[in-house]
């Protein structure tokens, strides 16, 4: 018998698996889909009788093949929808048609979506006599109105239940370490299940209860004037449950009118809101509020209710496919057996064990019947924005049941927030920390009685010891003397004078003292230092200077608004270097040289042309003309004007060639303004500096041998190149230094120590406005946009109000006002003392003048190489060939020179007592006269020879005509000599030779 009970407990085993695909337990009226039916809701909307469709059997249906992440129907069965609504919603009529139109079908489950209280009761009602599945849909506000009685009802929130309530509350106020809280309660809610829900859930403990929810708003106005004293004994924080704004204003002017400040309470509102409803009118600041957010739309709760039976029936069917497949039919008339099976509740049981993701998130069936979905919220408080004005501002996120809150979103202390209200009537007095940086903070000796007749007195111990300080300001404060005056110092400048206006402004009283080890502040030795490690410590209350904003500092401790806007540079010096050789040429550049010696030949070209063209032009065939306007004399003509010289130049008798030397000495002397205008700062030299273009150079990141840079120990531009750039800032941390002004030092030293200074542009600027040498200069784009704030501990209420102030502030004008007074230098290269200063320039800016110099004389040398090259070689060349012999056109010399010596050596032949050579044309007459002085030739005694004194008397005919015609040649060249040398001496006066001795013009 054990043999047999075995085998059957193992057959009964296969047959559960469901491992042949129709076992032979599902009988034979098993259909092929398994039915779904729908209440749906009057006028349901298109979009919800789509999803249910889709859901259903559509593709990436429940029943499909997966589409919303469910297994499908086993042995190939498919899920059926049978929706339909009926005409009347009262019971009778809801059972009637349930009964009628899906209790005979033979329907697995039934979704629905009621709308109201009574409609839900009556489905939990219908659920509990049909031993049928419902699925409620509730798409109401608030906690569920009742827990179902029915293991068949299963309810689908898609707004918040009441446990999720209680867990975010309690998340809420376990962050803010709140172990107690006061209750106020403004809804006719079961005041005793949420009070069972909150003891069973947390370990917090409520003192005060006020119920409001049956009152209206008179009587509960009227029943909390009442009751004053209990509004006295509240303790914080107080949460105010199922309170609209309306009734939560209520409450908030009613506490304000028993003698109360609400802002001496941490107020949560413990209803959620929607984003949309949040107002600020009427609310005190710091006020908690949260709300729900990514709610998705009906649809997806509807294709999750439907994959919820679709995965049950899938898991009953392995087990008992007789009844998870062929459902019961349900029999209204008929009375149903008691303590019997049935498919309704075979499903329900698996239905109550079911989870799974779907469209909504994480579903979980919870307590029975239920389902719980997944939320995601969002907490607010009302705090005062950078204008001033309240707003609300995102706190944390609530989600996956576990509260996650943003850096610095809590205010801890009541103190603080009274102070930040301005609460209690006296001012306050806060411990201040700065940091010398020029132009934000200054400081100078105190006056021989140890006051500060500008600025605020302030002290530098050298320490951020709390008991060292608290002891010297409390020596200070007694005026008894005994602080050091060393110690004593007189802080002003750009910050000194916010700190200033913001203490009259708030108000409050201040103690300023310098940080002990000169730093801003950075993560190193696991502490901070500088000004974050005296606010992180207690030291200081407020760090006021140039305080970059930045994110390592900000999430562990609080900046105002900013009130100066900044980015990162780099600081580079100029030098001033010698002009090279050809500087003096640099004025212009090279294509206007090469364009003006052009414009010069082709100017002196049209000046030739246009002379010897005219009928009065200074040439041979001019009127009355002695002297020859050539080539060479439009050179001289025109060199002489473009550099101003004052010597003797032929200048052209026509008036086109006038009025075109007119026109080149306009165009002259244009050219030369614009070069002489830039001829002295080229001559000086140009200052040349490291070109870097950023941050990003490759001199930067891969230096050479010897490029040196660095930035300020543990400052915001560290931290940014540390973090940005670490194989950069591994090498540049053997040059950083202490302060700015000492990287300034370091970068203006001869030889500089710093090739780049990388630090605020802000305070680079204001070195630079300052230099008197003008060495220093910015280049770069600038980088890595901050902004300077003040700095408080974290969680400070002060850090809103500051930060409305200094918006104000900045709206005024104030702040333009600050800048304008600390920033408006005088800048490099206006100086005053400027105008006493001598700029000498020595040898080395003129040294390519003095090369041009020599190169001039080696040029001339070869020039006159030439020359006698020209005169030994090929003048006589030219000579013998007797072609191109007239020169007049371009030089009057080679033209003598090629006219002219035939003559004057005959002449030298014919009168020996001439001596060779050019002066002989100057003494032309006196060889006339000699010759003429000549005896005659004697004849011959007897009669003649031949033809006798005929042939005699021709020859000697002859002879003189030759003689005659080189007389008139030597008597022209001579005067052409006296011209040139009246022209060269400068005398007014002009020779004119005998009519007789003038050259007939037409031979």
């Amino acid at each position: 018998m054990a043999g047999l009970g075995a085998l059957w407990l193992l057959a009964a085993a296969l047959g559960a698996a469901g491992g042949h695909p129709q076992p032979c337990r599902v009988p034979a009226r098993a259909g092929p889909a398994v039915r779904l039916g729908a209440l749906l809701p009057p006028a349901a909307p298109g979009r919800v009788r789509a999803a249910l469709a889709g859901a259903a059997g559509g593709p990436g249906g429940a029943g499909g093949s997966g589409g919303l992440g469910g297994a499908a129907l086993p042995h190939n069965r498919s899920l059926e929808l049978v929706a339909g609504a009926p005409a009347a919603r009262d019971p009778g009529s809801l059972a009637r048609w349930l009964c009628g139109a899906l209790g005979g079908r033979g329907v697995a489950a039934v979704l629905a979506v009621p709308r109201s209280r009574r409609e839900l009761l009556q489905l939990d009602f219908l659920a509990a006599a049909l031993r049928l599945p419902f699925v409620s849909v509730l798409d109401t506000r608030g906690p569920l109105p009742f827990r179902p009685q029915s293991p068949f009802h299963f309810h689908m929130d898609r707004h918040s239940s009441l446990e999720t309530l209680v867990e975010v509350l309690a998340s809420i106020l376990q962050a803010n370490d709140w172990h107690e809280t006061s209750l106020v309660l403004c809804h006719p809610w079961d005041v005793s299940g949420f009070l069972g829900l909150w003891a069973h859930r947390t370990q917090l403990l409520l003192r005060t209860v006020l119920d409001l929810g049956y009152l209206d708003e008179p009587r509960a106005s009227r029943y909390l004037r009442q009751r004053g004293e209990r509004l006295k004994a509240l303790s914080s924080p107080v949460l105010v449950l199922g309170c609209d704004l309306r009734r939560a204003r209520l409450l908030f002017r009613v506490v304000e009118q028993s003698g109360l400040l609400p802002q001496e309470f941490h107020w949560i509102l413990g209803s959620p809101l929607r984003a949309g409803e949040l107002q600020t009118e009427g609310l005190p600041l710091g006020l908690l509020a949260f709300g729900e957010v990514g709610r998705p739309p009906l649809e997806p709760f509807v294709q999750d209710a439907v994959e919820l039976v679709s995965r049950a029936i899938a898991s009953a069917a392995t087990v008992r496919p007789d009844l998870a497949l062929v459902p019961t039919t349900v029999n209204c008339n008929g009375r149903l057996r008691e303590g019997a099976e049935s498919s309704g509740r075979f499903l329900s049981r698996f239905m109550s064990n079911t989870s799974f993701h779907g469209r909504t998130g994480h579903v979980q069936v919870q307590n029975g019947t239920r389902v719980q979905t997944e939320h995601q919220y969002r907490v607010w408080s009302l705090l005062r924005d950078s204008l001033g004005q309240p707003t609300w501002v995102t706190m944390g996120a609530w989600r996956h049941g576990k509260l996650e809150l943003e850096e610095g979103a809590w205010q801890s202390h009541l103190q603080r927030k009274n102070l930040a209200e301005g609460g209690g009537g006296a001012r306050a007095k806060l411990r201040v920390v700065t940091l010398v940086e020029h132009p934000f903070v200054f400081t100078r000796e105190v006056d021989e009685d140890g006051s500060c007749p500008a600025g605020q007195l302030c002290l530098d111990p050298g320490t951020n010891d709390s008991a060292v300080l608290d002891a010297l300001f409390e020596e200070l404060g007694a005026g008894n003397g005994s602080v050091p005056r060393e110690y004593k110092k007189c802080c002003y400048g750009y910050c000194i004078d916010l700190l200033e206006k913001l203490a009259e402004d708030v108000p409050f009283d201040f103690e300023l003292y310098i940080v002990g080890d000169g730093k801003y502040g950075a993560w190193k030795n696991g502490r901070w230092t500088g000004l974050v490690g005296d606010l992180l410590s207690g030291t200081a209350h407020m760090a006021v200077t140039s305080f970059s904003i930045n994110s390592a500092r900000s999430k562990v401790i609080d900046f105002t608004s900013p009130f100066f806007s900044t980015s990162l540079g780099i600081l580079v010096r100029t030098k001033d270097t010698a002009s090279p050789i050809g500087a003096f040429m640099w004025p212009l550049h090279w294509t206007m040289w090469v364009g003006i010696f052009v414009a010069l030949h082709m100017t002196a070209l049209f000046l030739t042309l246009y002379e010897w063209k005219s009928p009065y032009g200074m040439t041979p065939h001019g009127r009355n003309r002695m002297k020859i306007f050539s080539y060479s004399s439009a050179l001289n003509l025109c060199y002489a004007i473009l550099f101003g010289r004052t010597v003797s130049s032929k200048t052209p008798k026509c008036c086109t060639g006038r009025f075109l030397m007119n026109l080149w000495a306009i165009f002259c002397l244009l050219v030369l303004s614009s070069y002489t205008a830039n001829l002295a700062a080229v001559m000086v030299g140009e200052k040349t500096f490291e070109e870097l273009s950023g941050i990003h150079d490759p001199k930067l990141h891969h230096p050479s041998q010897g490029f040196r840079f660095g930035t300020v120990w543990e400052s915001s531009a560290e931290e940014y190149i540390k973090k940005s750039f670490p194989e950069m800032h591994e090498y540049m941390r053997r040059y950083n230094v202490p302060t700015t002004p000492a990287g300034v030092t370091m970068l203006k030293t001869e030889p500089p120590k710093l090739n780049a200074f990388i630090m605020d542009k802000s305070l680079l600027d204001y070195e630079v406005s300052i230099d008197s040498d003008c060495k220093l200069l910015t280049v770069g784009k600038p980088f890595a946009i901050e902004g300077y704030g003040i700095g408080l501990p974290q969680n400070s209420p002060l850090t809103s109000n500051l930060s409305e102030f200094i918006s104000r502030y900045k709206s005024a004008g104030f702040i333009d006002l600050l800048h304008d007074k600390w920033y408006k230098m005088v800048p490099c290269g206006k100086r005053v003392f400027a105008v006493t200063e001598t700029l000498q320039m020595g040898i080395y800016h003129f040294s390519g003048l003095f090369v041009l110099l020599c190169i001039g004389l080696s040029g001339s040398l070869l020039t006159s190489l030439g020359e006698h090259v020209f005169y030994r070689l090929v003048l006589p060349r030219i000579k013998r060939k007797k072609k191109f012999n007239y020169w007049l056109h371009t030089s009057q010399k080679i033209h003598r020179a090629l006219n002219t010596g035939v003559e004057e050596q005959k002449g030298q032949n014919r009168a020996p007592g001439c001596s060779p050579g050019p002066g002989c044309g100057r003494r032309g007459a006196g060889c006339a006269s000699s010759w003429t002085r000549s005896p005659p030739r004697a004849r011959g005694p007897s009669g003649p020879r031949g033809n006798g004194p005929l042939q005699g008397a021709g020859d000697e005919l002859r002879e003189l005509e030759e003689k005659i015609e080189a007389m008139r040649e030597q008597l022209r060249a001579a005067l052409v000599r006296k011209s040139e040398l009246v022209a060269a001496m400068g005398t007014a006066r002009s020779s004119r030779a005998p009519a007789s001795e003038r050259p007939r013009e037409d031979r």
